[in-house]
Parts: C-alpha cells; sequence; structure tokens
C-alpha cells in the first residue's frame, strides 16, 4: 500500500474520480445524508490518501487556512469498510497533521467532528470548542489542536 498528498492539480483524472467515487459512497450512500460533496473546496486543498490494488483505503482532505475557517482544517475523513478498525485511521490521521505542521507550516487546526468520533480526536490533542450541533442531519462538534502546546 502506498500513501501520497497531492494538490488538486497533481491529481490524475482517475485518482480524482475514485477519490469523489469513495467520498459519495461513505458520506452520501453509506451515511444516508443527501448533501452537495462537492463543495468547491477541492481545488485549494491537499488529498492525502492511500492506495490498495489500485483502490483507494484511506483518505482525508487537508485544507489550508482561510479556506473553511481562519485556521487550517482537515475534513472528509474516511477509510473503506474493509480496513475500519486497523489503525489506518489513526495513522491517516496522523500523517495528515504531520503534513500540515511540517510541509504547510501551519501552527492550529480546526475540524468539524461528528460528535461520536470526539474521542478518537481528542487522542491527537483536540479539544472541543462548541456544544453539538447538527449538520446534515449528523451530531457534529467543531474542535481545534494547536501545535505550539
Amino acid at each position: 500500500m502506498t500513501w501520497y498528498v497531492k494538490s488538486f492539480e497533481d491529481l490524475t483524472t482517475k485518482e480524482l474520480y475514485d477519490i469523489l467515487k469513495e467520498r459519495t459512497a461513505i458520506f452520501v450512500v453509506e451515511q444516508e445524508c443527501p448533501y452537495l460533496e462537492i463543495d468547491g473546496k477541492d481545488e485549494a486543498s491537499y488529498h492525502l490518501f492511500k492506495k490498495e490494488k489500485g483502490q483507494i483505503v484511506a483518505y482525508a482532505r487537508l485544507l489550508p487556512k482561510g479556506v473553511s475557517y481562519t485556521e487550517a482544517s482537515f475534513g472528509r475523513v474516511l477509510v473503506h469498510k474493509r480496513y475500519r478498525g486497523t489503525g489506518l485511521g489513526r495513522e491517516l490521521v496522523e500523517r495528515g497533521l504531520t503534513f500540515l505542521e511540517q510541509e504547510m507550516g501551519e501552527q492550529v487546526v480546526k475540524i468539524q467532528a461528528q460528535s461520536r468520533l470526539q474521542q478518537f480526536y481528542a487522542l491527537f490533542g483536540f479539544e472541543a470548542i462548541s456544544a453539538i450541533y447538527e449538520e446534515d442531519g449528523i451530531p457534529h462538534i467543531d474542535m481545534i489542536k494547536s501545535f505550539l502546546t
């Protein structure tokens, strides 16, 4: 399995298609959440993904500050159903945070997490900064992490 981090311009047409296919399969179909998955932020983002046998098995979108928030962010975090529970999600988040801090020079990261994953993100130093609220019919919470502490 190989990890990649690519800007939008560096993605091949096939990689972009596969990314959007996996994101739609999980966030729209599996989670039964009809929403506009393609939100106009992909072009300004980096795309971190892992492939096995040509299939994307893990993915996260890394957003520089100013795209979603005044802080850097990441989202659309997914692990293919067959690979859940293997530690791949932790590795994905660790790699994303490392890229944001070391390659992009970001000092603070803000995320909009599904509330059921609050404890998972707390393992990486994220702290809740909002109450739980509904977004597209799913409970979410805003969280923040600083690399300065």
